[in-house]
């Protein structure tokens, strides 16, 4: 806990008052947050994320919270004596893995999540793809980098069709913080394994969201020479592509990012979730942690 009692009443007071031009900008706007990394698995850096949530939400900013899970996945998968494997950055989820996959994220994470926020004084409520027919899937057709005459199979893995926001904004009227789970369902009602940063960045889309915020574990995108770049837009992230700088994990990541950039979501951060109520920063104050996307 960082120690407060130094700061002068009158300091604490300019510095709530520094919120207020945020505040009145982004009242009543939706932010779609995807949460992973440390954040997720750091108590402290937990319980930041809750109370931010929490604050944002009483101060008439729509949050919705988008959550991986792939630390909390390997683990379960390895205590039933399975190894996870991936193939460009995606998990190979065959029936079993998908079996573990909803339990894991739809049970476990998402309890989580909701009781930390509830904890701290907000009202969420955690949602699947299949609750209110969120998120209707496909089986992902991976193919190969290198060679796109060849296809992969990945198994359960879900590409999306379609998403139906209306239970989301529901909720979102009704005082709620939704937490969703990245699962989908096909048309058979199997269940898919959806990328859970391709699912925050859809969702921002179909939401019209001001903001699409993922939290990570580094401090953004880098370059070549391990620089911070605070701002890409659309050409420069083709060109970060093309020369390798942006790989494996990150790749869907940005391609997410990207899209709902050129989808109208006004701006997009990756942020680094290692800093504690980084939201609140990024959202609240003129201080700008990790990278920023624009569509031109």
């Amino acid at each position: 806990m960082t120690d407060i009692t130094q700061i002068a009443p009158r300091e604490k007071a300019e510095i709530l008052a520094q919120a207020l031009p945020y505040i009145r900008k982004f009242h009543g706007k939706t932010m779609v947050i995807k949460y992973g990394g440390n954040a997720m698995t750091d108590p402290d850096l937990q319980q930041d994320f809750a109370e931010d949530v929490v604050l944002l939400k009483l101060v008439g900013i729509n949050p919705v919270v988008v959550h991986g899970g792939g630390p909390q996945i390997e683990s379960a998968l390895k205590r039933l004596g399975k190894t996870g494997a991936f193939i460009q950055g995606m998990r190979v989820t065959d029936a079993e893995t998908m079996e573990v996959v909803e339990w894991v994220l739809g049970g476990e994470v998402q309890q989580d999540i909701v009781g930390l926020i509830n904890q701290a004084g907000g009202k969420a409520v955690g949602l699947t793809g299949r609750d209110g027919g969120l998120i209707r899937a496909q089986k992902l057709k991976m193919l190969d980098n290198a060679d796109p005459s060849i296809e992969h199979d990945i198994g359960q893995v879900g590409d999306i069709v379609s998403i139906d926001p209306s239970v989301v904004k529901a909720l979102q009227d009704d005082a709620f913080i939704p937490v969703i789970s990245p699962i989908g369902f096909g048309a058979d009602n199997e269940s898919y394994n959806i990328n859970a940063d391709v699912v925050a960045a859809k969702l921002a889309t179909v939401l019209k969201a001001e903001k699409l915020m993922m939290l990570t574990n580094i401090t953004g995108v880098l370059d070549k020479e391990g620089r911070l770049l605070t701002d890409l837009t659309a050409r420069r992230i083709d060109e970060l592509f093309a020369d390798g700088t942006i790989s494996g994990g990150m790749l869907p990541k940005i391609a997410g990012a990207l899209d709902a950039a050129k989808s109208g979501v006004n701006s997009v951060h990756i942020i680094d979730g290692r800093v504690p109520h980084v939201l609140l920063l990024e959202i609240l104050t003129d201080q700008a942690f990790g990278t920023m996307i624009r569509s031109h």
